[in-house]
C-alpha cells in the first residue's frame, strides 16, 4: 500500500527528472499504481496544502509537500544505507521501498547514529536511477 509520504516522495522525484509538474501517468508508473488511484491520492494530497493539481498539465508540490517530501526521501536514503551497509542486504531497494511506509522518524533517526550518511542527504538521491548516488553498492537484484 502506498502512503501518503510515498506519493509526496514520488511527485518530489518525478518532478525533478521532468523539470516541471509531475504528470498522474508518469506518477501512477512510478508507484506501480492505477491512474485512477493516483487521481485520488493526489486529490488528498491538494486537500492537505501539500499539492497543486491542475489538469491536464500536472501536479506540483507546495513548500509544505516538498518539506515533506524531502523527509520521507531523507528516511528512505536513511533504510536504503541501513540495509546496504549494516545487514548487506543485496535487494535493498525492495526491501527499503517495504519499509518505508512503517518506519518512523524516530526509528529513522536512529538507524541513522548506525549507518555514515552523508551530509548531502537527501540531495545526494538520484532520481533517473531510484538511489542514493553515494551509496557505495551493486544495483539490487530487482532492477
Amino acid at each position: 500500500m502506498n502512503t501518503a509520504e510515498q506519493y509526496l516522495k514520488a511527485i518530489y522525484l518525478v518532478q525533478q527528472i521532468e523539470n516541471g509538474p509531475a504528470s498522474t501517468g508518469k506518477l501512477a508508473d512510478s508507484l506501480g499504481v492505477s491512474p485512477a488511484s493516483a487521481n485520488e491520492m493526489i486529490g488528498k494530497l491538494e486537500a492537505r496544502g501539500l499539492a497543486d493539481h491542475e489538469k491536464y498539465k500536472g501536479v506540483t508540490l507546495t513548500d509544505e509537500g516538498i518539506e515533506r517530501a524531502r523527509d520521507s526521501l531523507q528516511t528512505y536514503c536513511i533504510i536504503e544505507r541501513f540495509l546496504v551497509s549494516v545487514l548487506g542486504v543485496e535487494d535493498y531497494r525492495t526491501e527499503a521501498s517495504q519499509l518505508e511506509s512503517v518506519i518512523d522518524e524516530t526509528v529513522a533517526e536512529r538507524l541513522d547514529t548506525i549507518i555514515d550518511r552523508e551530509c548531502e542527504c537527501p540531495d545526494c538521491f538520484a532520481p533517473d536511477e531510484d538511489v542514493c548516488e553515494l551509496l557505495d553498492a551493486e544495483p539490487s537484484a530487482a532492477d
